[in-house]
């Protein structure tokens, strides 16, 4: 299986308008590769809180539909990054779309965890409430996005809805960059899984990106890794090791469900 990583600059002096036509035009570029992906909300920058109720869209808008021509046009699989989504009975959602090689819509994913603590993302998105998988030919996606990536259950129900391989889109910062990394090797060791890490460069409202997207197999190697400027990251990997380095070493058979904390005495 051969993907495509595209790690997308976002810069402040690029219009959304022309990253959209950009990003259409390197996904075109991929014709060939069975999986293509594209980083979290690449067309307003993860940290440009003040542009996502301005450049917010309806889930089947601009973006929606550039992306999907494109998938179209390279027939392939795109995991087209994140969206500000503007749903019209609700809050705003950071939404991540997936479009099948006709340029269907397979699968949205509402990001759970939002960033931000008390300000930002956390305020200004509603949080998703549905783990999603989308089963292409080779290998089941796991999707998640950016923070998700610190919450190991969240990839475990994943693993338990039958994902493969673990696609997780972001706008990273580079001061915690050696978190994405460690993090990324995690999740995939502890899954069993392969992980696709697609992270933004540039800089998002004056916070430097961490670029470095990363590709992990399921016992933790790096099959490949970009540096820190907008690239295209291409591997080739196969799908059925996930099935191999899970039979070879059943951990994920030895798990014990239902623990309870210990009782006071």
């Amino acid at each position: 299986m051969r993907a495509s990583v595209i790690q997308i600059a976002v810069d402040e002096g690029e219009s959304v308008e022309s990253r959209r036509r950009r990003a259409a035009s390197l996904v075109r570029e991929q014709a060939g590769a069975d999986l293509v992906v594209l980083p979290e909300l690449w067309t307003t920058g993860a940290f440009a809180y003040d542009a996502f109720g301005t450049e917010a869209e309806p889930l089947e808008g601009p973006t929606y539909e550039a992306m999907a021509k494109a998938a179209s046009d390279a027939g392939v699989w795109l995991h087209a990054g994140s969206i500000p989504e503007r749903d019209p009975d609700g809050p705003l959602y950071n939404t991540s779309l997936v479009f099948s090689p006709s340029g269907d819509l397979a699968a949205a994913y509402r990001k759970i965890h939002r960033f931000g603590f008390d300000k930002g993302e956390a305020v200004l998105m509603g949080a998703g409430e549905d783990l999603v998988t989308v089963r292409l030919p080779a290998t089941t996606l796991g999707l998640a996005t950016c923070y998700d990536l610190r919450f190991p259950e969240l990839f475990r129900g994943l693993v338990d809805a039958g994902a493969e391989t673990l696609v997780v889109s972001a706008g990273w910062p580079e001061r915690r960059r050696s978190h994405w990394t460690l993090l990324a090797q995690a999740r995939a060791v502890e899954n069993q899984s392969f992980v696709l890490a697609c992270a933004t460069a540039g800089t998002h409202a004056g916070v430097p990106q961490s670029g470095h997207s990363i590709v992990v197999d399921p016992w933790g190697e790096v099959l490949a890794e970009a540096g820190a400027h907008e690239e295209v990251l291409t591997v080739e990997f196969d799908p059925g090791k996930v099935a191999t380095t899970r039979e070879q070493f059943p951990a994920l058979k030895d798990r014990v469900l239902g623990l309870q904390p210990p009782r006071r005495p």
